[in-house]
């Protein structure tokens, strides 16, 4: 039986389970189209171990591809399709997890300033559109897909509320937002809505010059531009720059900073955060919640009150 038949099969019996496998299906593709048109059994070794090594030095990317495929040769060996995993036997230790970089107040003022930069004759909202997605991002903490997925009619900004639809983990949540932010979201809005909307309210709200959803290639690549632009780096030799996804983790961390100074209750309000961020539970949250030398002094502080309440009793 033809690989890409198998494959198609698998993506099958996956969704089928409820499963999304959207990134596992790009992979899954990319596999099909390194190893050829051929029948599963044809498939050589060699081949498999060159596509999951890919070029390069060993990233998770390489486990990933490692966990997709070993997924796939059980099902197939399963309902025998093929009789044996053509995966490498010694698996390579998965390199040290990324260091989210946390922004500091004044490295976000330069990034919004820098979007000015973006602007075109050609795109006449495109700066505008960049800026708020930055503010949405670090506003709101949410993931970046949620806000590109965003339509006109999920930004309610009479009650100050964004309808965040089929997320993550196949919910819809509602995030409510300040008077700052829906301030600048019902300025962009008013802009918007001289573009094009080929579905009404549906329409994207972030969009391109014709009224469509942003794709994440096309903010990503915008993104290296502005942080150029910005003169945002890590130390000279880092393996990773700092990335719009940081967003994310910085708007959690400055949540937890300014809880600190407001005297508030953190542990109390933690789960909050974790519902705000669309986490299923806190363990997803305490990634998100990198130590910065910041968070750390406000944390001592705190440590120090009360330990200095202790000795007065």
């Amino acid at each position: 039986m033809k690989l890409a038949e198998i494959v198609s099969t698998y993506l099958t019996f996956q969704r089928a389970r409820g499963m999304r496998y959207r990134t596992q299906a790009v992979t899954l593709h990319a596999f099909c189209r390194a190893m050829g048109d051929i029948d599963i059994n044809a498939v050589e070794a060699d081949a498999v171990r060159a596509f999951v090594a890919g070029q390069g030095p060993i990233t998770t990317f390489w486990h990933h591809k490692y966990r997709v495929l070993e997924g796939f040769y059980r099902f197939a060996i399963a309902r025998g399709f093929t009789h044996a995993s053509l995966l490498p036997t010694t698996v390579p230790q998965c390199p040290p997890s990324l260091t989210p970089y946390i922004y500091s107040v004044e490295e976000l003022r330069r990034l919004l300033t820098a979007t000015d930069g973006l602007q075109t004759t050609r795109s006449p909202l495109q700066a505008g559109t960049f800026h708020t997605l930055l503010l949405l991002l670090y506003g709101t903490g949410m993931r970046i897909g949620e806000a590109l997925a965003l339509t006109l009619a999920d930004v309610n900004l009479q009650d100050r509320l964004l309808t965040l639809r089929d997320t993550k983990f196949h919910k819809t949540r509602w995030v409510p937002i300040g008077p700052q932010l829906t301030a600048a979201l019902a300025a962009y809005a008013t802009q918007r809505r001289r573009l094009a909307l080929p579905a009404g309210d549906n329409s994207a709200f972030l969009a391109t010059r014709t009224g469509h959803h942003v794709s994440y290639v096309r903010v990503s690549q915008l993104f290296r531009r502005l942080r150029q632009r910005a003169g945002m780096d890590r130390d000279p030799g880092a393996r990773y720059q700092p990335r719009l996804h940081d967003l994310r983790h910085t708007a959690a961390v400055h949540r937890l900073i300014a809880w600190y100074r407001d005297g508030a209750d953190v542990q109390r309000l933690l789960p909050h955060l974790s519902t705000y961020l669309g986490h299923v539970g806190m363990t997803s949250t305490q990634r998100y919640l990198t130590m910065t030398p910041e968070l750390l002094a406000e944390a001592s502080r705190r440590f120090e009150h009360y330990a200095h309440m202790g000795d007065l009793s």
